[in-house]
C-alpha cells in the first residue's frame, strides 16, 4: 500500500492538535473586543484587523464542533463563545440578515449581500448551542437556517448584479452548501425537513450541475439544468465539485445507497484526472470544461482548500468503495499538498502557490482563508483513517 495508515491517523491528529489549532489559539484571539483576527501573516502577526463574517463563523464552528467530537475543551468552548457572543451581538442588520465584513470593533463594513454568511452562521450557531448548551444559540442558528432556505432561490436578493431575465443560471455553491449544512443542522429539524431538504439537494447537485456525458460538476447552469455557452456557463471549479461530492458521500452513507456514493466517486475521479496539472503538479483553481481560456486570472494558482477537499473526498471515497484508484489519487495529492502547502517553520499551511508550486502570498490567513478548511480537513482525514486502520486489524 506504501503508507501506513496508523501513521496516517497519527499525522491528521497531531498535526491538528499541536500544530493548527495552536496557531489560531495563539493568533487569532481578539479577547479586547471579541472574534477572531483572521489576517496573519507566515509566522501569525496580525496586518489587518477587519472581521469577515464567513470566516468568523467558520472558527465558531471549527471550536465548537472539536467539543462536540471530541472532547469539552474549556478554552475550546470559551474561543468559541468569544466568536459567538461578538456576531450576536454585531454579525446581523435589523432584518436578522447577516453582513459580510464588520470592523475590529463590530461596525458594518460590507452589506449582507449574499446567504452564504448565513449558511455559515447557521452552522456555527449549531454546532455552538450544542457545545454551550446555551438555548439562545439555537434560536440564532434557526433563523439563519430559516433564512436561507427563504432566500435560496434568490442568494443575493437586491445586490445581485445581473440584469433579470435575461441570462438567468443558478449555482452550484447553494444546493451544496444547503445539503452539508442541512446535516450540520440535524439534530435541530424535524426529521421530515431534514430528509425534505437532503433529497432535493442532493437531486439538484447530482442531475443538473452533473454532465453525465464529461461527469464533471459544473458551477452554474440554466434553471432547467442545461449548459449555457458563455463563460459562467462553462466554468469548472474544482475544489467546489470535489468538495460537494464528499458531502454527498456522507448523506449517501447515512442511507445505505452504494449507487450515489460510488457515482459521487466517479466524479471525484473525473474532476481530478481533468484538473490536475501534469506538467507542475496539483489541481488548477478554475477551469474552462471546453478547454477555453477562462475569465479568472488566477485560474492556475494552487489552493489550498482545494487540495485539503480532494484530501477528504478521497479517503472517504477510500474507506467507503475501496476502490484502488481513490488510493492512488489520494498517495498522489497527499505527496503534492504536504510538500508544498505545509509550513514546518511556523505551522499552519500556505493559501496560494503560483502554477509552478511556488507561495505566492506569505499569509496563513486573509479575506478568505481562515481557521476552517484545515482544521476540518485535518479531523475528518484522521477520523477516516482511524476507523480504516481498525477495519484493517
Amino acid at each position: 500500500m506504501g503508507y501506513d495508515l496508523k501513521a496516517l491517523a497519527e499525522l491528521y491528529k497531531n498535526t491538528l492538535l499541536d500544530n493548527v489549532l495552536p496557531f489560531w489559539e495563539k493568533h487569532s484571539l481578539d479577547w479586547e473586543y471579541g472574534g477572531y483576527f483572521t489576517c496573519l501573516e507566515r509566522e501569525g502577526k496580525v496586518y489587518d484587523t477587519d472581521k469577515f463574517i464567513w470566516l468568523q463563523n467558520r472558527q465558531v464552528w471549527t471550536f465548537s464542533m472539536l467539543c462536540n467530537q471530541l472532547e469539552k475543551r474549556e478554552n475550546w468552548l470559551n474561543i468559541a463563545r468569544n466568536g459567538a457572543n461578538f456576531l450576536a451581538q454585531h454579525g446581523r442588520d435589523a432584518d436578522g440578515n447577516w453582513y459580510f465584513a464588520l470592523t475590529r470593533t463590530g461596525e458594518p463594513l460590507v452589506q449582507p449581500y449574499n446567504i452564504f454568511s448565513d449558511c455559515f452562521a447557521a452552522m456555527a450557531f449549531s454546532q455552538y448551542a450544542l457545545a454551550s448548551g446555551e438555548d439562545w444559540a439555537k434560536d440564532v442558528a434557526m433563523q439563519a437556517y430559516n433564512n436561507v432556505l427563504r432566500r435560496k432561490d434568490n442568494p443575493k436578493g437586491k445586490y445581485t448584479k445581473t440584469y433579470p431575465g435575461t441570462r438567468s443560471m443558478k449555482s452550484l455553491a447553494v444546493p451544496m452548501i444547503l445539503a452539508n449544512l442541512t446535516l450540520e443542522m440535524e439534530w435541530l429539524l424535524s426529521s421530515e425537513t431534514l430528509e425534505n431538504v437532503l433529497a432535493a439537494t442532493v437531486q439538484e447537485v447530482m442531475t443538473d450541475f452533473l454532465d453525465q456525458q464529461k461527469g464533471l460538476m459544473y458551477e452554474s447552469v440554466a434553471p432547467d439544468g442545461s449548459h449555457i455557452d458563455c463563460f459562467d456557463g462553462r466554468l469548472i471549479n474544482p475544489g467546489h465539485g470535489i468538495e460537494a461530492m464528499w458531502f454527498i458521500m456522507d448523506i449517501a452513507r447515512r442511507q445505505n445507497d452504494t449507487k450515489t456514493i460510488n457515482q459521487a466517486v466517479d466524479v471525484v475521479l473525473n474532476i481530478l484526472n481533468f484538473a490536475w496539472d501534469d506538467e507542475y503538479g496539483g489541481l488548477y483553481y478554475f477551469m474552462d470544461a471546453d478547454g477555453h481560456p477562462p475569465q479568472q486570472l488566477e485560474w492556475d494558482q494552487k489552493l489550498w482548500w482545494v487540495h485539503l477537499e480532494s484530501l477528504v473526498a478521497l479517503v472517504m471515497g477510500y474507506r467507503l468503495t475501496g476502490r484502488e484508484a481513490c488510493w492512488q489519487w489520494y498517495q498522489k495529492v497527499h505527496n503534492y499538498a504536504w510538500s508544498h502547502f505545509a509550513d514546518p517553520e511556523y505551522g499552519e499551511w500556505f493559501g496560494y502557490l503560483n502554477r509552478r508550486g511556488e507561495v505566492l502570498l506569505n499569509l496563513k490567513g486573509g479575506k478568505w482563508k481562515g481557521c476552517f478548511h484545515l482544521p476540518r480537513a485535518m479531523y475528518l482525514c484522521w477520523q477516516q483513517f482511524e476507523a480504516l486502520s481498525s477495519q484493517s486489524v
